[in-house]
């Protein structure tokens, strides 16, 4: 399999089995669908301009070479991994009082 893809991938399953074992279920949520959809609407602007003129270069052996416009498939994978990582530890530490509080030590 492609590096790229593989690593992709496995983000996006990561993020799941992150937020399956920290009891947050956003993937459940209707919300989380919607925030992400916003998040990749804006993705598909600023990554599209990378991608387009291009800023931002993949080498076509590390990737399956589908594309969305511009932007490869694999980088969609990618961010909902990290968008998804993101918002599980925000919402496990906000959640269990392990945030740090303003004028904690």
């Amino acid at each position: 399999m492609k590096e790229y893809t593989a690593s992709a991938l496995l983000s996006a399953l990561l993020a799941i089995a992150i937020d399956h074992l920290a009891g947050t279920r956003l993937v459940r949520r209707k919300a989380f669908w919607t925030f992400l959809a916003v998040m990749f609407g804006f993705k598909l602007a600023v990554n599209g301009y990378l991608t387009g003129r291009p800023i931002v270069l993949y080498g076509d052996p590390f990737y399956l070479g589908l594309r969305l416009g511009t932007i490869p498939l694999e980088d969609f994978f990618y961010g909902f991994g990290l968008i998804t990582v993101t918002i599980v530890c925000w919402e496990h530490f906000t959640h269990t009082g392990h945030a740090g509080r303003k004028g904690e030590e």
